[in-house]
């Protein structure tokens, strides 16, 4: 089943638990996919699908810190829960350790040996972790191990 077709059925299994709040977060992800699927016509593959919900917590992560920031600490609540609804989607997130472990493998296959040429490793890394790790962490990890 791809991930697509589970958050549909999620919303069914929802939708008869009367769960609003589910229902409604799994309803605007499932929107979030058809857009990009209506805008580029394409397939909605898994590899398609998890760079939508990664795009999705970050949106979601941008809007807890202007909510804190505004002293709306109910808002970043409910945007947190929604984050924790999406994130059930993606693949299991390697730790600390093991992100490291990936990227200095990758900088010693390219050689690289300074900041510049994080562009490269930044490439590299991303198509071998994919979903496993957001890209904010993986910039961070590389820039430290380059520095």
């Amino acid at each position: 089943m791809s991930i697509r077709e589970k958050i549909l059925s999620d919303v069914k299994e929802a939708m008869k638990a009367k769960n609003e709040f589910l229902r409604d977060t799994l309803r605007t992800i499932n929107a979030a996919i058809k857009q990009v699927e209506v805008d580029n016509r394409i397939e909605m593959t898994d590899e398609v699908v998890l760079p939508i919900l990664q795009k999705e917590i970050k949106k979601r992560q941008d809007s807890i810190e202007l909510y804190i920031k505004g002293a709306r600490e109910e808002l970043a609540k409910k945007e947190q829960e929604e984050i924790d609804v999406i994130s059930k989607y993606l693949p299991q997130q390697l730790s600390d350790d093991e992100l490291e472990t990936v990227i200095r493998t990758i900088i010693i296959k390219l050689g690289a040996s300074s900041v510049k040429d994080l562009g490269a490793v930044m490439k590299d890394a991303k198509e071998q972790i994919g979903a496993k790790a957001e890209t904010k962490r993986i910039s961070e990890v590389a820039k430290r191990l380059l520095s």
